[in-house]
């Protein structure tokens, strides 16, 4: 009899073992499967601004002062020989301009604002030339990446214009093709200071812009 009881009673158990354990796990896994993705700390993603207002060592000095921006690299685009040396460019027949490609995180500064200081950046105005360097290579150009860029340059320039004396003669072109100076080009401002071009007419630039609140004042090194 006791034998019977035993049996019947481990049969009722069992179920009830199993129901249990059950429960435990869907308590245990609930607040799993409702959790919700949390933030994170990814950085935003970069996004590519193409300029060409005159000498790119001109321009980048500028735009590499720019908080937001993370990298500014001189080369050429807008023309159509592939891998042109500077020399090439200088030639006049390449087509290509000297430019700059920008790249910025746009949770810092927006498209919209580098073309503002593109515009305070150079003389917009003059065609095919900026101060004492002529010729096509020297022109003013932006190269949209996309359909958004162009329609931002396109109304930059709109609202621009008015605040010049002379009508601004700046292209706005699709970008195709971007090609980097060599490393002589680079970082050129900063690694050349002393040099005459740079003390005579980089570092004025910039301090009159730094003066006019276009780009921060530098600090004491």
């Amino acid at each position: 009899m006791k034998n019977l009881c035993f049996h019947v009673a481990g049969g009722v158990a069992a179920p009830l073992l199993r129901a249990a354990g059950l429960l435990l796990c869907c308590f245990y896994l609930m607040p799993v499967m409702n959790a919700q993705p949390g933030p994170t700390n990814a950085p935003a993603k970069l996004q590519v601004a193409t300029f060409g207002g005159g000498c790119f060592w001109c321009a980048e000095a500028v735009f590499q002062r720019i908080p937001g921006v993370k990298s500014v690299v001189s080369g050429f685009a807008g023309g159509t020989t592939a891998n042109p040396s500077y020399e090439d460019v200088c030639t006049g027949e390449t087509g290509h301009a000297e430019v700059i490609q920008i790249q910025f995180d746009p949770s810092i500064i927006s498209y919209e604002k580098l073309l503002e200081i593109f515009w305070e950046a150079h003389d917009p105005t003059t065609l095919n030339r900026q101060g004492a360097d002529s010729g096509t290579q020297y022109r003013s150009i932006i190269l949209y990446s996309d359909e958004a860029q162009k329609a931002a340059a396109e109304k930059s320039k709109a609202e621009a214009n008015p605040h010049f004396h002379s009508h601004i003669v700046t292209q706005i072109v699709p970008l195709t093709n971007f090609y980097p100076a060599s490393a002589h080009h680079q970082n050129y401002y900063n690694l050349h200071a002393n040099q005459s071009y740079c003390q005579f007419v980089i570092g004025p630039k910039l301090h009159k812009l730094i003066d006019k609140g276009v780009i921060p004042q530098e600090k004491e090194k």
